[in-house]
């Protein structure tokens, strides 16, 4: 037999392929797939096979002697466990090449079909009945062989020859047969016609197992190709998620620098002039702070350290809270604030973070409206929930936009990147921590008709909300704090803040400096950079201390928003500002700290 390689008959489409080194692996995965199948079949035919072969010689019995029935089934069971066995191992035997293991699977199925065929010894001796039924079986045989070889055609003719090649000459020939009639002489005919029925039925089957295979290789290419595509996109996302850290971490600590001079500026007696020019300073580091603490947010979520406190809310006051707030951005354009909120209303969620999404929702929708009005309602649906919507009359979402104003960084009406407009990160982050929190946002709009979004929360039993933040605490003067950073201007400016609010600060660059600075005088406060130089960071600083003065109070300070870090300063139990930091959050921290 010529191997299937040389003749190209595994092809998955039938004939040779361009790539000889392409075609010849891609054909010897079909020989040793139709090796698996060979193996499978001969696990599952034996017992079938073998009542079968027990019925033919029921039906021989009596008119056949004993002992030869006996010996036929001897040999019918020996082959059938020769087969099981031998190809089982064919299909895992890597030391032979495919063809040649095929080539002993074709001289196994042509041994099966010689040990069927001398059955049809016993046909001259059988009444007209019996011969019929023995007939039946072996075209069963014959037929259920296309399906147990897939139709491979070496195989299929090495059976069905020695079978039903002498079942039609008997029918026809046979001296056995009493009388030859149309009937006889038709059952012959019969018998040959399905011999080339079969052989065409084996050609189909093998033509469709070969094309399954060619698909499932294609499948194979193309989940490799998916999971090659999928790791690209993964490894650009990690690569933007380091860059967005590096570059955040290093615009964050300028920004901080510059925000501890403007704070400490501010808290000195100026002229008027003067403090108009601070003023702005200060406002345009609280646009670009905000800009960073999106950048943040979404650092934070990524890394799964920002995490729900929920409890009873009051949303009249929460929202009306929030009005106050936009109002006179709202003014200043010109636009209406509206709020309609049922007084005792209350929602069971997260303030703080159910905040973060109704101010992300409020300010697009005044940035956004030219004209009009921007609405503030809630009401309690089915005693069970409470919908809070922000609907506004201004430009309104385009459908195809609507899907993608959730994605990071993609904003709808800013090709120029006007900064006043953010980064695109809003609703991004509207939208995880939507999903943090378990609230349904809904998204209405169109072109020309302004835009709703419909927050749908969990009801809570009426009962006193969650006290307001305190206001910021002054640190109680003459409280000494050590400030541990590697930037020198960044130590400069902390001191330069402290001092103006009363403090003493002592500096250190590192965790061997600050401890040195903590035998000489026990610091009522750590105030740590994160990330220091080389392997030395904040945390290290702080448990250094503590060892020597135990329970002292720290803050980490960070410009770092990488998902990893920010993991590590959670587990490390320290609290943690993100630079730039604001004067008020600063002045609370120390005072919370110090005073504990």
């Amino acid at each position: 037999m010529r191997g299937l390689v040389a003749s190209g008959m595994l092809h998955p489409s039938g004939g040779r392929m361009a790539s000889a080194e392409r075609g010849s692996s891609a054909a010897g995965t079909l020989e040793e797939e139709l090796l698996r199948l060979l193996a499978r079949q001969a696990r599952r035919v034996p017992l079938p096979v073998f009542l079968s072969a027990a019925m033919i010689a029921g039906l021989a019995f009596g008119y056949v002697p004993t002992p030869l029935l006996a010996g036929w089934l001897v040999l019918v069971s020996v082959v059938l466990a020769l087969r099981w066995r031998v190809f089982g191992r064919l299909a895992t035997r890597s030391s032979l090449p495919p063809a040649e293991r095929l080539r002993i699977a074709l001289a196994l199925s042509a041994l099966n079909g010689v040990t069927h065929g001398l059955s049809l010894g016993f046909f001259p001796f059988l009444p007209e009945f019996e011969r019929a039924l023995q007939s039946m079986l072996l075209i069963a045989f014959a037929a259920g062989s296309v399906a147990t070889t897939s139709g491979y055609m070496p195989l299929q003719l090495a059976y069905m020859t020695p079978v039903l090649v002498p079942l039609s000459l008997l029918w026809a020939f046979s001296p056995g047969v009493a009388q030859k009639g149309w009937i006889e002489y038709s059952t012959a005919g019969l018998a040959a016609m399905l011999f080339v029925l079969l052989l065409g039925l084996a050609r189909d089957a093998f033509r469709l197992f070969r094309e399954s295979f060619a698909i499932r290789l294609q499948q194979a290419e193309l989940n490799r190709q998916l999971a090659a595509a999928l790791e690209q996109a993964e490894a650009a996302n990690r690569a933007k998620t380091r860059f967005l850290a590096s570059a955040s971490h290093d615009l964050r600590q300028p920004i901080h620098t510059l925000s501890l001079f403007g704070g400490a500026l501010s808290m000195r007696p100026l002229d008027e002039t003067s403090r108009d020019i601070v003023g702005h300073i200060n406002t345009a580091l609280e646009a670009l702070t905000t800009q960073l603490d999106a950048l943040l947010d979404i650092s934070k979520l990524d890394a799964g350290v920002m995490r729900a406190n929920p409890g009873p809310l009051d949303v009249s006051s929460f929202l009306g809270r929030l009005k106050q707030g936009f109002e006179p951005a709202a003014r200043a354009k010109g636009l209406a604030l509206e709020l309609e909120c049922p007084a005792g209303l209350v929602a069971q969620t997260d303030p703080a973070l159910l905040e973060r999404i109704v101010r992300n929702l409020l300010d697009n929708a005044v940035k956004y409206t030219d004209a009009g009005h921007v609405a503030l309602r809630a009401e309690k649906r089915n005693g069970r929930v409470v919908l809070i919507s922000i609907s506004d009359s201004g430009r309104g979402i385009h459908e195809a936009d609507q899907a993608r104003v959730f994605e990071e960084f993609y904003q709808v009406d800013n090709p120029e990147r006007d900064r006043t407009k953010g980064l695109g990160l809003g609703l991004a982050i509207v939208k995880r921590l939507g999903e943090l929190l378990g609230i349904a946002i809904e998204l209405d709009s169109a072109p020309g008709r302004g835009t709703t979004f419909r927050l749908t929360l969990p009801a809570a039993p009426r009962e006193e909300a969650r006290a307001a933040e305190p206001p910021a605490r002054e640190p109680r003067l003459a409280a000494h704090v050590l400030v541990v950073d590697d930037e020198a201007a960044i130590r400069l400016g902390m001191r330069t803040l402290l001092e103006a609010m009363g403090c003493r600060a002592i500096l250190a660059d590192g965790t061997e400096r600050a401890l040195d600075a903590a035998r000489a005088t026990r610091p009522d406060l750590v105030l740590a950079d994160f990330r220091l130089r080389g392997s030395d960071n904040g945390i290290a600083a702080v448990r250094a201390i503590r060892e020597l003065y135990p329970g002292v109070p720290a803050i980490l300070v960070s410009g770092d928003i990488a998902a990893d870090r920010l993991r590590e300063a959670e587990q490390a139990g320290i609290a943690l500002l993100h630079k730039p930091v604001p004067l008020e959050t600063l002045k609370r921290a120390i005072a919370e700290a110090i005073e504990g």
